[in-house]
């Protein structure tokens, strides 16, 4: 047991990672778009994300939102930059990864504190368990840095005119996704180098197997 906190550890931050990983999945605020226009975006925001755009208007734009107007993305929009469909499947393919690293690391780590000791099969599941991890975070890592790369040189997306929603905003900054993203990067790939650093220790009542 004494020999594997910094993999428990590993758990714990991979965990947090995890979290934060299906969070910046999940809202809405990937791209923050400033119009001039606001007939229809009434408030002057729009929020990108990789599911959808949402903005608040005071018109009726649409049947039952009177206030706050979403569009769902659809994938036959050949409109919509590779980046967010890209996105859609990298962050649910980081999802399922680290959802299988915590699962191999509570395996590996229930032998440990249990007294099981399975040379083999403890040091494989930490090492398939950081491999996950570091996998998930590098699945994060693409999305992230490519919808900032797209925030900072403002570019345009030629929304259909179903989105009501300009073809380029005024200016644009990163939404809250962004840096959740780049924290759930950062802990995914920490704790996959600490699951990878595991050494099972050798004693002379060691059973291997």
């Amino acid at each position: 047991v004494s020999t594997s906190h910094l993999q428990l550890a590993a758990f714990a931050v991979g965990t947090v990672g995890w979290i934060l990983c299906t969070v910046s999945m999940g809202i809405v605020e990937w791209r923050v778009w400033h119009v001039d226009n606001t007939t229809i975006i009434s408030s002057g925001i729009a929020w990108v994300g990789i599911w959808k755009v949402c903005f608040i208007s005071y018109l009726h734009v649409s049947p039952g939102y009177k206030e706050q107007f979403c569009h769902k993305f659809s994938g036959y929009d050949s409109s919509i930059p590779h980046e967010i469909y890209a996105a859609q499947g990298l962050l649910s393919i980081a999802m399922c990864t680290g959802l299988l690293g915590l699962t191999a690391t509570i395996f590996a780590l229930r032998h440990v504190y249990m007294g099981i000791t399975h040379k083999t099969l403890i040091t494989r599941f930490f090492l398939v368990g950081g491999f996950f991890y570091i996998l998930a975070g590098l699945c994060v890592l693409i999305p992230v840095s490519w919808n900032f790369y797209s925030v900072t040189h403002n570019q345009s997306i030629a929304f259909p005119p179903s989105y009501y929603m300009p073809s380029s905003p005024a200016a644009q900054e990163a939404g809250a996704a962004i840096p959740i993203g780049i924290v759930a990067v950062i802990l995914l790939l920490l704790s996959g180098t600490f699951s990878l650093l595991y050494r099972f220790p050798v004693t002379a009542n060691t059973i291997t197997k």
